[in-house]
């Protein structure tokens, strides 16, 4: 019995081993950051990402140098409708920006240090501060389509199951082995957020709560939503939390927003239902006012000794 442990022991060990040789390493990160700063003359604080049907925040960029992730080594691609797989560099209120028109997804089949590879390139790129946006489903009663929450704290599903994008031997280069993760949504951006929606008049439809990231690509079933609300949850994405962890394992501060494109169903009486179709119509009616809510952030944003 304990022989056959011990072989079971060995073969799960060389799994593992094989399986992390295979994982993006410090020279490979090195290597991307290396040809974009070749090819372009921008040096990023700011880093956005955007989130199904939000890519139109890159198209606000002044003097422009954009790359298709296809064209840049090392980088992933995007298949999802709505993202349009592009990284743009420009210039955002006087401040220097790069932008990712779409983001990567565990359900497409990329292992997190995959989905999260960008953020660790913008680390080397020089950048302070990562945005992130998304589309989600509201579960909390009090939220209707349309609405915008700004990201109080997250709770990462698939990270507390094991799938972290920090398994394996950890780059002290970027940050600790154990990295907390109490506050890691800036409380000074967060602040500034609600200020900024207070003068544009929109703070009616503005939030603030705790996002959950599920591993998808399916929504979720009405005992999943039940259980999720129960567990303090106000909306429930697809992405989000393993870019956010690594950007702060990177020592990178956070600012996320949710887009609410629906109303997730917690009825057996109700029949209604979600489709991917809906959340970018919803993108599309609110994109301006999310676009001047970043805009207005990022301009009042001091990047110079990375504080609000």
């Amino acid at each position: 019995m304990s022989d056959d442990s011990e072989v079971v022991g060995e073969n799960k060990m060389e799994f593992f081993t094989i399986l992390y040789l295979f994982e993006p390493g410090h020279e490979d990160y090195q290597r991307t950051a290396d040809w974009l700063l070749s090819q372009t003359q921008h040096r990023p604080k700011v880093a956005i990402i955007c989130g199904s049907g939000l890519g139109m925040l890159a198209d606000a960029l002044k003097c422009q140098d954009s790359f298709k992730y296809s064209d840049i080594p090392g980088f992933p691609q995007s298949t999802v409708k709505g993202h349009a797989g592009r990284l743009v560099f420009g210039e955002l209120k006087g401040k220097t920006c790069v932008c990712m028109q779409g983001r990567f997804h565990m359900y497409e089949g990329h292992s997190l240090s995959k989905v999260t590879f960008p953020v660790r390139v913008f680390k080397l790129l020089g950048v302070e501060t990562l945005i992130v946006t998304n589309a989600a489903g509201s579960l909390a009663d009090s939220y209707s389509c349309g609405d915008i929450m700004i990201i109080r704290d997250h709770i990462n599903f698939p990270g507390l199951a094991g799938l972290n994008p920090l398994n394996g031997p950890n780059d002290d280069k970027f940050g600790p082995r154990f990295p907390p993760m109490s506050g890691v949504y800036d409380k000074s951006l967060r602040k500034m957020a609600f200020d900024i929606c207070k003068s544009m008049g929109v703070s009616q439809y503005i939030q603030e709560g705790v996002y959950c990231m599920v591993g998808g690509p399916n929504f979720e079933s009405i005992a999943e939503a039940r259980l999720l609300h129960k567990l303090g949850v106000d909306a429930v994405g697809m992405s989000t939390a393993p870019e956010v962890l690594v950007a702060s394992h990177c020592g990178m501060r956070v600012f996320g927003l949710s887009l609410i494109t629906n109303k997730v169903v917690k009825s057996y009486e109700d029949n209604e239902s979600v489709n991917h179709e809906a959340v970018l119509e919803v993108s599309k009616m609110r994109s301006e006012t999310l676009q001047a809510l970043v805009t207005e952030l990022i301009s009042r944003m001091d990047i110079n000794n990375n504080t609000a």
